[in-house]
């Protein structure tokens, strides 16, 4: 019945110009006779709490695609994602259309080594049909023991029949940066940003440093594919290392609170040397943000593919029942002022990834190398 209360407490608070609030109580009422047929009438008995969990469910994902409702258990499981370690599959995933997509696979954990790609649609979990089922649910079924495997069946763009792909779950320990350089005769530096969690600004840092002892450095690739954001203060920091002054971001919202602007401080860490940034369709998020930013301020040349287009701020609300809801409160803008929300950033230069594993020096991977021939022009 609590769960009932907050329902309808929720409800009421909503800003709607489509109903008074006569209309609302009357909807209200509504739902309390559905839910007394339901109890009464309906062919099984029903679980009332997993009810009221499903109508909770229904009212944030009406909002959008972002907004969910996690139980006490999975809230307290979720709690590791940010800070770089958590258990499950290795991928990020949001709601289209009422179907589970594949946002991004994060580098070297099952999901990406399986062969999951961005851009996937997952319509099984085991034996499970995903349709239906809230992001919450879905992403509940993925997680499981260490050592256990999973049976993902997904659709993929241009492909007729579904795939089938066993994968085992393992604890995820996300190094969000990797660095080397490509290419000594060129000598550019390559950094591969995974992730925007707690600690990749100092891992970011480091990798620059590092590359600054060599003094013969020309430029450097900075590689965001497949990267699905992460904190949206690490992508002010790491976006400010190659910024001397200018907007970095912006954010909207209902809510005065949320309505800011990021600033660059002055210094550029690599003193203006010439950068390349790779996207893909699985860049999305705090990568659109470093991205679009560069972009704008022509401090970079954007190259691959338009990224995700997720444009909006999510922010995590404990309950009294130790469960939480992910809420979108704003959406960002980049400095020109547009939206990237279900646009993305669109690439300077359009190439199309092919046969690309991200792994560095990669023979097939088309894109970085047609970055490391901008570096003759």
């Amino acid at each position: 019945m609590r769960k009932f209360l907050f329902f309808l407490i929720f409800i009421l608070n909503l800003n709607t110009t489509a109903f008074s609030k006569n209309d609302l109580y009357e909807k209200i009422d509504l739902f309390g006779e559905v839910i007394e047929n339901i109890k009464k009438d309906y062919v099984n008995e029903v679980d009332q709490a997993e009810m009221m969990d499903s109508a909770i469910n229904g009212v944030l994902q009406s909002l959008d695609p972002y907004s969910a409702y996690m139980p006490p258990e999975l809230f307290k499981e979720m709690q590791t994602d940010t800070k770089g370690e958590f258990g499950g599959l290795g991928i990020e995933i949001g709601m289209e259309a009422g179907v589970v997509k594949v946002i991004s696979p994060i580098d070297d954990t099952p999901a990406a080594e399986a062969g999951i790609k961005a851009g996937d649609y997952i319509v099984k979990i085991g034996k499970e049909q995903v349709q239906g089922k809230s992001l919450m649910e879905a992403v509940k079924l993925m997680r499981g023991p260490v050592g256990t495997s999973i049976d993902l069946t997904v659709r993929r763009k241009n492909v007729k029949k579904p795939l089938e792909f066993k994968i085992t779950r393992r604890i995820i320990e996300v190094r969000s940066v990797n660095s080397e350089i490509i290419s000594k005769e060129k000598n550019i530096g390559y950094i591969r940003l995974k992730s925007f969690n707690e600690n990749s600004d100092k891992q970011f840092l480091k990798s620059i440093k590092n590359f600054k002892k060599n003094k013969k450095i020309k430029g450097y690739v900075l590689d965001l594919r497949n990267n699905p954001g992460g904190l949206l203060t690490q992508a002010i920091n790491i976006t400010d290392f190659f910024l001397d002054d200018g907007e970095i971001v912006s954010t909207k919202g209902r809510n005065v609170s949320e309505t800011r602007k990021f600033f660059a401080r002055k210094g550029d860490e690599v003193k203006g040397k010439p950068i390349v940034v790779l996207i893909n369709n699985g860049s999305a998020s705090a990568a659109e943000i470093f991205a679009g930013a560069l972009k704008d301020h022509k401090r970079a040349i954007i190259l691959g593919e338009s990224s995700y287009g997720k444009g909006s701020v999510q922010s995590i609300i404990p309950l009294k029942n130790g469960g939480g809801i992910r809420l979108t409160i704003s959406k960002y803008y980049l400095p020109s002022g547009k939206s990237i929300s279900e646009v993305g950033v669109t690439p300077d230069i359009l190439v199309e990834e092919i046969g690309a594993d991200f792994k560095i020096k990669s023979e097939k991977d088309n894109q970085l190398n047609y970055a490391i021939k901008l570096f003759n022009s």
